[in-house]
């Protein structure tokens, strides 16, 4: 199994960090943006300029626009609704793993994979994580904040089969390019959403009032973790093995909840740790079991 050199390991290690930080630095962003506006400006600016100097990749044009809903829409401007509405960022950047397992459940669904023993046993241990959360979250997980990173997260994992999709046939994805163009998709809709649920008159206070501080949360949302992040790690994944680079991702969560405490206090109690721990070995063994016996057993086993 080819590894990551030193440089490249430290290039992904930055992606997560970036990745995992986000969800904090999206909170900062929504103390004085409308959540469904903000989201907007992060796609508006994901969009443009970086049109102009990156190419359209080869995909139909519906494939873009599927994405860009299900991205755009249902996965950022319900997970921006869920960090106003009582789920703490640390709490979310673990929900929206769950989409792991539920990539695996719409697989099952539209092509007809069945879960394998192990996977059975991998959402075990996640399932029981999540269930702790919804006990004992209290005002860091609401029911409804819980509720919408759930679903936003089914939105991550449908985004994952359109680009399974366009990529049918061995056709490789410039995923920089389809971040961007697919963007396009996500505009009118959450700027609609925004007029009607966020409301004119919050978002023109917003504007006016929106320091420098939301402004860099917003480049940071739409530069750092779009562009920057999606681009290194589908370079990443063109060098190296999946199973090499994938696994990684398993850190977001562990920068989500570091950034959340250092930066906005959030506490880190017995429980919230222990449904961590949950989630994340669920994942683990989801991702890692498959090498893990390979090793164990040999090729043929």
């Amino acid at each position: 199994m080819k590894t990551l050199s030193l440089r490249h390991g430290l290039l992904a290690l930055a992606v997560v960090a970036i990745w995992g930080s986000n969800f904090t630095v999206a909170r900062l962003g929504l103390r004085e943006l409308p959540p469904l506006f903000f989201t907007s400006l992060r796609f508006f600016f994901a969009f443009l300029p970086a049109a102009f100097f990156i190419r359209r990749p080869d995909v139909p044009w519906r494939h873009l626009a599927a994405y860009g809903l299900l991205i755009g829409v249902v996965q950022f401007g319900l997970l921006n609704v869920a960090l106003i509405n009582g789920l703490s960022p640390g709490l979310a950047s673990l929900l929206m793993q769950s989409q792991a397992f539920i990539t695996i459940g719409l697989s099952i669904v539209y092509s007809g994979e069945l879960l394998r023993p192990y996977q059975w046993g991998a959402l075990a241990l996640a399932a029981s994580g999540l269930l702790i959360i919804i006990v004992h979250g209290g005002q860091d997980a609401t029911p409804l904040g819980v509720t919408l990173a759930l679903i936003g997260a089914a939105g991550w994992a449908g985004g994952n089969l359109v680009t399974r999709l366009s990529s049918q046939g061995g056709r490789e994805i410039d995923m920089l390019g389809y971040v961007v163009w697919s963007s396009l998709f996500a505009l009118p809709p959450l700027l609609a959403m925004s007029l009607v649920f966020d409301g004119w008159p919050a978002i023109v206070t917003g504007v006016q009032t929106a320091s420098a501080v939301t402004w860099w949360t917003v480049a940071y949302q739409s530069i750092a973790n779009a562009m920057f992040g999606y681009g290194v790690w589908a370079w990443l994944l063109a060098r190296y093995p999946a199973a090499t680079v994938a696994p990684l991702s398993l850190l977001v969560p562990i920068f989500g909840f570091g950034t959340s405490a250092v930066v906005l206090g959030e506490a880190l109690p017995g429980w919230k740790l222990g449904a961590g721990a949950l989630v994340l070995g669920g994942l683990a063994f989801n991702l890692l079991w498959p090498r893990l016996r390979i090793v164990m057993t040999g090729p043929t086993a």
